[in-house]
């Protein structure tokens, strides 16, 4: 069996849905792609589960779950900051410690006050050449 590329129309799917916050979806588009995968960019797509699931639970209010989900991704995700597989990984990792930020913070007890910002909340974003692939005509 061949392993699918990086061109895998799942790749931009899962992107797509990740970038209209529909997370539980696209943990199951990346789950599904990341399942076949067996280079070492299969990490960084468990990274991306994490982070979809992350912001998932952050807008569910499940803090512990999302706090848990978000460490767990920046570990995986900072091996390919560099960008890996056409996407952006230093953006994301910047964009999404900017929008977890409060809730790394020290708190007394659980933090109920923290919210999910809407405009903090990352997208995910392709390199060239793959870019320049998804743009619409």
């Amino acid at each position: 069996m061949t392993e699918p590329g990086f061109d895998d129309p799942r790749v931009q799917q899962g992107i797509d849905l990740f970038n209209t916050g529909q997370y539980f979806a696209c943990h199951d588009v990346f789950e599904d792609y990341w399942s076949e995968l067996t280079c070492p960019e299969k990490s960084l797509f468990q990274g991306l589960i994490q982070a979809a699931v992350a912001l998932f639970h952050f807008e569910e209010g499940n803090l512990g779950g999302a706090l848990r989900m978000y460490t767990s991704s920046r570990m995986r995700l900072l091996g390919f900051r560099d960008g890996a597989a056409g996407i952006d990984v230093a953006r994301l990792l910047r964009d999404m410690e900017c929008c977890f930020q409060e809730l790394c913070q020290p708190h007394q007890g659980y933090p109920f006050h923290v919210r999910l910002n809407p405009e903090l909340v990352p997208q995910l974003h392709r390199l060239p050449p793959f870019a320049a692939a998804t743009r619409n005509p």
